[in-house]
């Protein structure tokens, strides 16, 4: 893994070129034709224009045994990217925070074990080197969505990222999050519904398949779902899966825990690894997208 200086190294672009048929400034997240779609990748996994990639784990590094258990889980179940959060942002200051650099020492042996890439979040513009250290992509949740400052500081890092959608953001308003990051130079971005807020009390969130589809309609970045978080709940999550699927998605992010029961976080939302194994053996299609050359 390349060291914090070589992740920050910036590429020059001109954020402000202009359209030549418009003279509006270039939307660098739009689509420009049917066929233009950008692959990211993720250590050897690509996300965009193929098969569907599932990244899956628990919202919260807990301890080692628990995430050893998680990804081993995952992988056999047929996952390719594994998830897990060192910092965790929460709505009490009294909640589990997360483990912060032990989680990510714990994350990085745990990838080494098992070959599986890893995404995790940031909270500020102070997390993004020592996270770059030991993850290969960066989380960007929904509370950050319009952090502008950590926004623009992610143009600037060679690492792919993963921006989440605000649950108030308009698809407008996640597609311009995202223009702050490919301004800076990094074209590297996976865009994620994760629901967003309603009257339901029933639900976490409501699963805006609508506004997903219009955003792959709009942008060539890829576009997955969370049907963990869409819902909070996780007997819906494999229906979830299955829509999301269907309408197009270049793949999921699904909470899975050893012993949701016993989680810090997200426990409700969390499947286990048998339950996670099953709903892949449901999905209609195959996992996994091969790492493909730009011109293909």
């Amino acid at each position: 893994m390349s060291d914090a200086a070589a992740v920050l190294e910036a590429v020059e672009v001109d954020p402000a070129r202009k359209c030549a048929a418009t003279g509006s400034p270039e939307r660098l997240t739009a689509r420009r034709d049917a066929a233009h779609a950008t692959i990211v990748r993720v250590g050897n996994v690509a996300i965009g224009g193929g098969a569907p990639v599932v990244i899956a784990g628990p919202c919260s590094v807990e301890s080692r045994e628990q995430m050893l258990a998680a990804a081993e889980g995952v992988k056999a179940a047929g996952a390719t990217v594994l998830r897990g959060g060192a910092y965790k942002p929460r709505t009490s200051p009294y909640d589990f925070q997360g483990l912060g650099l032990e989680a990510l020492l714990i994350l990085r042996e745990v990838s080494e074990r098992t070959g599986l890439p890893v995404v995790s979040e940031i909270m500020s513009t102070e997390d993004i080197e020592v996270v770059s250290d030991h993850v290969e992509m960066l989380q960007v949740g929904a509370r950050n969505m319009q952090n502008f400052a950590l926004l623009r500081r992610l143009g600037k890092v060679r690492r792919p990222v993963l921006l989440k959608r605000n649950p108030a953001a308009t698809v407008k308003e996640w597609l311009l999050a995202a223009e702050y990051i490919l301004a800076g130079g990094n074209d590297q971005v996976v865009l994620c519904e994760r629901g967003i807020r309603s009257y339901d009390p029933e639900l976490r969130n409501t699963f805006d398949i609508g506004g997903m589809v219009l955003a792959k309609t709009m942008t060539h970045l890829p576009v997955i779902a969370d049907p963990s978080h869409a819902t909070g709940r996780r007997d819906l999550v494999p229906a979830l899966s299955l829509a999301a699927l269907a309408a197009g998605a270049d793949g999921l992010i699904v909470e899975v825990h050893p012993e949701p029961e016993r989680a810090l976080s997200d426990g409700a939302q969390s499947l286990n690894p048998e339950s996670f194994a099953a709903m892949m053996q449901s999905l209609p299609i195959p996992m996994g997208a091969p790492i493909r050359s730009r011109a293909s």
